[in-house]
């Protein structure tokens, strides 16, 4: 079985709901036995509190139940652990090479698997944008968490795609 590992600050808004979509789709995709996904935090701020209640509702409206999940900080041996890492940002990838100091080839970043010919709800590039930030939606409204989730559900299904040329 191979792991996922899905990377964000807290830990509560983009990693727990890139899970989420990702069990869906490779569930959807019958692939949910060959692997195994966790998401977790490059800050403990957050350890042990369940997904921001923006990342809960836009999950739960498209079908995906996330609200057992708990934050929880990276550990240095999730570098060994888990087979790709997924981090949300530039800022996240960094920490997870240098203070981590995970192996790069196991890092990635969500929006790398984007296809580039999708859009958001209100029109705007979703995929195609290789090194961009998946947008970090806390603080803000739920067109944010929207928005989160839209890239996201296009991104996981690139990355399954990719997956599915690794195995």
């Amino acid at each position: 079985m191979k792991s996922v590992l899905f990377v964000c600050l807290g830990n509560i808004c983009r990693s727990p709901l890139a899970q989420g979509i990702f069990e869906k789709q490779i569930a959807a995709a019958g692939l949910g036995s060959e692997f195994d996904a966790d998401s977790a935090g490059t800050s403990g701020w957050h350890e042990g509190e369940p997904p921001h209640r923006g990342s809960i509702a836009v999950a739960k409206k498209y079908g995906i139940s996330i609200e057992k999940q708990r934050s929880r900080p990276v550990h240095a041996k999730d570098g060994e652990i888990f087979d790709y890492i997924i981090a949300m940002d530039a800022s996240n990838r960094q920490s997870l090479l240098h203070e981590f100091h995970f192996p790069q080839k196991k890092i990635h970043l969500m929006r790398d698997f984007a296809p580039p010919t999708t859009a958001t709800a209100h029109g705007g590039p979703v995929g195609g944008l290789k090194g961009l930030p998946v947008p970090d939606p806390w603080g803000q409204g739920s067109e944010a968490f929207e928005e989160v989730y839209a890239i996201l559900d296009s991104s996981v299904a690139g990355f399954i795609g990719f997956l599915k040329t690794e195995i």
